[in-house]
């Protein structure tokens, strides 16, 4: 009785086991191991993370501007990109054999390109130059007491060569320029110096220009006073040939002097300075 008493209702028996034995509990599963809890680096990164897994860069270029400067931006490229096209166009058809484009819109073809984006390509093995070519130029210079004085002759080519000589990058101004406008006035006159075409006064008033502005910047006489006329002149000399060679040259000078021209107002006034 006592023993029965003790186990009271809670004894349990199972089908095959003597009356008066407890059975053994059955074991509980593990619990799961607790969650690793992440540093604060690794919390901080995982925030910084977009859905879709990628990492969040900042903006930069045009992506940071405002929606309205991007359209600007966007209009100011394409506009330079239209520019880059058209000029590209012009100067590849002014170089170009005679077409169907050239004959109906010679005119502003050549508008554009002349005199500043003249280009004087020649292909297959060209002829180099055998001549030193100077241009040299004397002016009229109004004085501030009335009277008119004639400059010397200046040599502007070697003002531009004495600039050259020793330097690492020579701009393509000093070295052409001069060249460049005493070819732009050959080809476009006679040797009468007359206007051969329709570009012989614009290759006259480019040259007339360049030597008042080349005057003004570097004859004392000049500066004191006003130009009133300038005179250009070339000066044409051969290239000595080697001493191997065995072929003889003249080695005097050439000049073909241009008339007087008259310069006007607004370029003795300063508006080419």
């Amino acid at each position: 009785m006592d023993d029965a008493y003790d186990e009271g209702a809670d004894a349990r028996h199972g089908p095959d086991s003597p009356s008066g034995t407890r059975p053994e509990p059955e074991s509980a599963p593990p619990a799961p191991p607790p969650a690793p809890v992440p540093p604060v680096s690794a919390v901080s990164a995982v925030s910084a993370v977009s859905p879709a897994g990628a990492p969040a860069l900042p903006r930069t270029g045009v992506a940071a501007l405002s929606p309205r400067y991007q359209v600007g931006a966007a209009l100011a490229l394409a506009l330079v990109a239209v520019a880059a096209c058209v000029h590209l166009g012009m100067v590849f058809l002014s170089v170009a054999p005679a077409n169907t484009v050239t004959k109906q819109h010679g005119k502003a073809i050549e508008e554009w390109v002349y005199p500043e984006f003249e280009q004087n390509w020649k292909l297959f093995a060209p002829n180099p130059l055998q001549q030193n070519i100077a241009v040299q130029v004397r002016a009229d210079v109004l004085m501030p007491g009335g009277t008119t004085t004639t400059t010397g002759w200046n040599d502007l080519s070697a003002q531009d060569g004495r600039a050259i000589d020793g330097s690492l990058l020579p701009s393509h101004t000093v070295q052409n320029e001069l060249r460049r406008a005493l070819d732009f006035f050959t080809t476009t006159h006679g040797t009468d110096n007359r206007p051969i075409g329709l570009r012989g006064s614009l290759s006259e008033q480019y040259l007339r220009r360049i030597v008042v502005m080349r005057m003004y910047a570097g004859d004392a006489t000049s500066q004191k006073g006003t130009i009133e006329r300038v005179q250009v002149r070339s000066s044409t000399t051969n290239v000595p040939p080697p001493d191997w060679s065995g072929e003889k040259v003249s080695d005097m000078p050439v000049y073909r002097v241009l008339p007087w021209w008259t310069v006007t107002a607004d370029e003795a006034n300063g508006g080419v300075r």
